[in-house]
């Protein structure tokens, strides 16, 4: 069984959210009053224009539980959870938005369910008090998409309201939108993942700063993380068999060209197969190369830095 938790890190990237942010603390000093567990709130000021970072830096002053970190310019949502990550010496993790849709309320029941032998606790936002069609349909359609390609079947990967053991995340690193694939990365690291209904609520004050392209940015990094977890230690088999395609389309035009000349049908010049031919070829010959020279960069990553191509766990963790 995972180890008892002794002490949570709950992460709130901030992004222009100064009409939220004293409404967010009085939920936060509620929740951390009422609970036995130790705290601390790490509160990452995204480059916002507005007086953001003023008042997380105001507040951490007044309040020892509280950590600002203040970036140079917006960076960025998976940026600044990552931000909040690093500076985390919590054995669990909470990432919470500043928007106050999510419930800071709902921490402790996602703890409690941690501590029935999981390993992540995934927030499902099952009425959610979004557009219905710009957010919700397409919120749905995203879930199930990521949900189909990962093999890990969740509600509402975009939630950002979750639970994490820090031992699932000490080789995570994010980049683009990838914070939302958390889960996906514990359980191909054989984490137990589970989730279960949280509070939504409208947006009453700021501005949402999601727009309609993120999905599209979603739907690319969920095949980096694909391509990642399935091929990053044998990226000769993604390369050589596209390669391995292009070389038979080849050879296919090739032959076909050469057919048609021995049977007095078609000459070279008249006809494009030898052109198709040459062209499949040399895609195909690179695509190999390519293959090679990823298998060279992935050998060094994993040489150069002493990495293990495998993951073991402490005792205490098996059950």
């Amino acid at each position: 069984m995972p180890g008892k938790i002794h002490k949570v890190s709950i992460i709130v990237p901030v992004y222009e959210e100064e009409e939220n942010l004293h409404d967010l603390f009085e939920k936060l000093d509620s929740v951390i009053a009422d609970s036995s567990y130790r705290w601390e709130v790490i509160l990452i000021n995204d480059g916002s224009k507005d007086r953001s970072g003023a008042i997380i830096a105001e507040k951490s002053e007044q309040n020892s539980n509280y950590v600002a970190v203040q970036f140079r310019r917006n960076f960025g949502q998976t940026a600044a959870m990552q931000a909040g990550f690093d500076h985390a010496s919590g054995d669990v993790m909470v990432p919470l938005d500043a928007d106050l849709q999510n419930d800071p309320s709902d921490i402790p029941m996602l703890l409690d369910k941690l501590s029935e032998g999981f390993d992540v606790v995934s927030g499902w936002r099952k009425n959610r008090k979004d557009k219905k069609v710009k957010r919700v349909l397409l919120s749905r359609i995203a879930n199930a998409l990521i949900s189909k390609i990962s093999g890990v079947k969740l509600h509402d990967y975009g939630c950002s309201l979750k639970a994490y053991r820090k031992s699932v995340m000490e080789e995570v690193r994010l980049y683009g939108e990838m914070h939302r694939f958390i889960p996906i990365y514990a359980a191909w690291q054989g984490g137990k993942i589970t989730e279960m209904p949280v509070k939504h609520y409208p947006r009453t004050k700021g501005e949402s700063k999601y727009g309609m392209e993120r999905i599209f940015k979603v739907i690319l990094d969920l095949i980096v993380v694909k391509f990642l977890h399935g091929y990053s230690q044998k990226p000769m088999y993604v390369f050589g068999g596209f390669g391995m395609f292009f070389m038979s389309l080849s050879l296919i035009f090739g032959g076909w060209a050469i057919a048609l000349k021995v049977a007095g049908i078609e000459n070279f010049s008249r006809t494009p197969l030898p052109l198709a031919c040459m062209f499949f070829g040399l895609v195909g010959f690179f695509s190999i190369l390519l293959g090679l020279l990823a298998e060279i960069i992935m050998r060094t990553y994993y040489e150069s830095q002493n990495k293990k191509t495998y993951r073991v766990v402490r005792n205490s963790e098996v059950g």
